[in-house]
């Protein structure tokens, strides 16, 4: 399934021992580039965690935060330095009766001191891997959907646009062979009048070289094939689904390759106007394909 790298997905789960909620939010990127926010208590699954969701995701710069809470029967679980908290609290009120200040402590303020907090031992880490690690692949499951219902978006535009750069391609091709045959018949009349004028006759061996290197330079029918191929290519990329961008924006430079190969060659009016909105088209294809995975 073809998917966008812009996306977001939330999951929330409440346990008897903890709540988690998990929500991630993605923008374009050329590789898979992880930001997490995490709760101190959890950082050391962090490497779980990625594991996780490089099986969901190739591309795109992505955050992924998880709020957890823990209830008030879920102690074991949670790393907290119960000493250094009373150490500290022995120290401050013996500072305040020294210097005769009464003295209330703000346990709000003494639990958000990130230093009072420590890694889960090893068996309550074990505790949280699990459910957390089944939470984060829901989420991401959510996520992938936002992003599949846009990758759906983006693909029948893209659609839409090589089926119109097909009509342009053959259009060209229809209207190339006849400009060639114009392009020969100038020729010949410009040289028959340019030798009139110094009563010399055209010599036709001379001209038949003239006219095979003419129309090898005016001859786009290889360009064609190719940029046709290029677009039914396309269409094979869109169909296959996942991890389709980085391929398709290359093949749309192949794409512009030959559409200006054949701008150059064919040097006509509204053939260069049908080449300018074929790079036009093809620029917006690759708008588009930048947000794809």
């Amino acid at each position: 399934m073809l998917r966008s790298m812009t996306g977001f997905g939330r999951y929330y789960i409440e346990n008897p021992d903890f709540t988690q909620t998990w929500e991630i939010r993605s923008v374009n990127s050329r590789h898979l580039d992880l930001k997490w926010r995490l709760p101190q208590a959890v950082r050391g699954l962090e490497s779980v965690f990625e594991k996780i969701v490089r099986r969901h995701g190739a591309r795109g710069r992505v955050e992924i935060s998880l709020d957890l809470r823990f209830s008030a029967g879920a102690g074991e679980l949670v790393g907290f330095n119960r000493p250094r908290a009373e150490a500290m609290m022995d120290v401050l009120e013996e500072l305040a009766r020294r210097n005769g200040v009464e003295w209330q402590p703000d346990y709000n303020r003494l639990l958000g001191l990130s230093q009072l907090w420590e890694e889960p031992g090893l068996e309550a880490e074990r505790e949280l891997d699990a459910p957390l690690s089944g939470g984060l692949e829901l989420a991401l499951e959510d996520w992938n959907e936002s992003r599949a219902a846009e990758g759906k978006a983006l693909e029948r535009d893209l659609l839409s646009r090589i089926l119109r750069l097909e009509e342009w391609s053959r259009d060209i091709a229809e209207s190339a062979p006849a400009l060639k045959n114009e392009r020969i018949a100038l020729l010949r009349s410009r040289l028959e009048a340019a030798l009139a004028d110094q009563s010399l006759a055209l010599e036709e061996g001379r001209f038949l070289q003239e006219v095979v290197i003419l129309a090898d330079r005016l001859d786009v029918s290889e360009e064609i094939t190719r940029l046709s191929a290029h677009l039914e290519r396309l269409r094979e990329l869109l169909a296959g689904g996942r991890d389709a961008g980085r391929r398709l924006d290359f093949t749309l430079q192949e794409c512009f390759r030959e559409i200006n190969t054949c701008g150059n060659k064919v040097q006509d009016v509204r053939i260069s106007r049908l080449v300018v909105d074929f790079k036009n088209e093809l620029e917006k294809c690759r708008e588009q394909v930048q947000n794809l995975e």
